[in-house]
This record gives C-alpha cells, sequence and structure tokens, in this order.
C-alpha cells in the first residue's frame, strides 16, 4: 500500500484592526465552501514568506507583511498529508477582492467559531478566539 503523499502550505492570519481576515473556498474546489486563512501550496524552492506573499496577491490582490511562524499542523486526509505553515501576518495594502476564492471577510476572533472549517484547523479556530489578536 503506497504512502499518501505530503504537501506543505501556507496559511496566513492576516490580522487588521483587531480582525482576521479568512476566505471561503470555491464550491467546486477540495473542501469546497469551507472557510479558510487563506494562502496555499509552496512552490519548490519557494519560502513560506514568498509563498504567502504571492498567494494573497493571486487570491485577494492583497498585499501583507509576513512576521512570523505560529504553528505547524500536519492532518492527514484520505488522499494526502497536508502540513499546514501558521504565519502571523498584517495587511499592508491593497483592495481586497475574490479572485480564486468565493468570498472572504473580516471577522473578530471570537465570531471564528460562527464559520465552518476544515477539520485541520479545529484547534486553532478554538485558540484563536479565545486570544488578543493584535492589529
Amino acid at each position: 500500500m503506497s504512502r499518501p503523499r505530503s504537501i506543505q502550505v501556507g496559511a496566513a492570519i492576516i490580522r487588521h484592526n483587531g480582525r482576521i481576515l479568512i476566505a471561503q473556498r470555491k464550491e467546486n474546489d477540495n473542501l469546497g465552501g469551507l472557510w479558510e486563512f487563506p494562502g496555499g501550496k509552496r512552490e519548490n524552492g519557494e519560502s513560506f514568506e514568498a509563498c504567502l506573499k504571492r498567494e494573497i496577491a493571486e487570491e485577494l490582490c492583497g498585499n501583507i507583511e509576513v512576521e512570523k511562524l505560529w504553528k505547524v499542523v500536519s492532518h492527514p486526509y484520505p488522499e494526502r498529508i497536508v502540513e499546514l505553515h501558521f504565519y502571523f501576518c498584517r495587511f499592508t495594502g491593497g483592495e481586497l477582492k475574490a479572485v480564486d476564492c468565493q468570498d472572504f471577510r473580516w471577522v473578530l476572533p471570537e465570531e471564528l467559531g460562527q464559520f465552518s472549517f476544515p477539520p485541520a484547523d479545529h484547534d486553532l479556530i478554538l485558540e484563536l478566539s479565545s486570544r488578543e489578536i493584535p492589529s
């Protein structure tokens, strides 16, 4: 039996004015309709910081400053293992629009539990919901 392949993903916890940016996956995508912290697969030779800046520009037309790694979560799905690298980031500009996502919202940390996220994000949502998020 072959072992599921592993992919590395950068996920941005983008903060601005005490809120966090979340994006909704397109319905026809894997885990479609669920909310997530924006980001995406890291390309070969790319740093996570560069990955996050590229993905936020492509998906939302936004600019960010990547501040620090917060957590790394490895989550098995039937077809692959996803290694998520969560970074705290700061929004630095751009007119956000849903280019490669269905929708996006700025939410207060305590509102995160009102949205459906992928299973890999469950513990992070609980932790972020109960902490003060600096701007």
